[in-house]
């Protein structure tokens, strides 16, 4: 298997945690590609007609992309088992989901300071994305506490990369203040050799 990658990804982070916690590191190659949307540079437009990474490549010819698409997919091949397979397997969707809904608005956010011309950003636009990133924090904080301390599962690996991603690239909002369970819970997760391995750099 071949996994199209960039190192700043917090998506392709998601699936290289899984990758190394479920042990396929010696299963899965990886290819590092990089552009954006207005620019798809060397990203696997012909592989995913998304244009988006990650995108995995299977041994039989096939291509999946997304990264929940991969990592259930992965999980299926290891056996590692971080989706339940009993009721907490709805918990840990929901904090996928809200793990993933996160870093879209971040990554709008960045793309908005990025490719947008100083004269046409939108500080209305960033701050409506950054306040789906607060609420969701917040709701992480007040209701999944008691989960994220349980047994790993793919809702965890996916809020410990959301959350990198938000000191990555916007640390000066510091998304930890008000949050002290969450915090908490951060910082002993990041200490995991997967995280430390899969530090966003560039």
């Amino acid at each position: 298997m071949q996994l199209y990658y960039s190192p700043t990804s917090p998506f392709v982070r998601k699936v290289s945690v899984l990758i190394a916690e479920s042990g396929l590191t010696d299963r899965v190659t990886v290819k590092k590609v990089g552009g954006h949307p207005i620019d798809p540079g060397t990203l696997p437009v012909d592989l995913n007609p998304l244009g988006k990474i990650p995108a995995l490549a299977l041994d039989d010819g096939r291509v999946l992309y997304d990264s929940r698409v991969i990592c259930r997919y992965l999980d299926g091949v290891s056996g590692a088992g971080l989706y339940p397979t009993n009721q907490k397997l709805w918990d840990t969707l929901v904090i996928e989901a809200t793990a993933d809904g996160m870093l879209e608005a971040a990554v709008l956010i960045v793309y908005e300071g990025k490719l947008r011309p100083e004269a046409e950003r939108s500080e209305a636009w960033i701050d409506a994305q950054w306040l789906k990133i607060a609420r969701a924090l917040d709701h992480l904080e007040e209701m999944w506490l008691d989960h994220l301390k349980g047994k790993l599962d793919m809702g965890q690996i996916a809020l410990g990369a959301a959350l990198g991603y938000l000191d990555f690239r916007m640390g000066e909002r510091n998304w930890r203040e008000g949050r002290p369970g969450l915090a908490a819970w951060e910082a002993e997760f990041a200490r995991r050799p997967a995280m430390r391995e899969t530090v966003p750099v560039g």
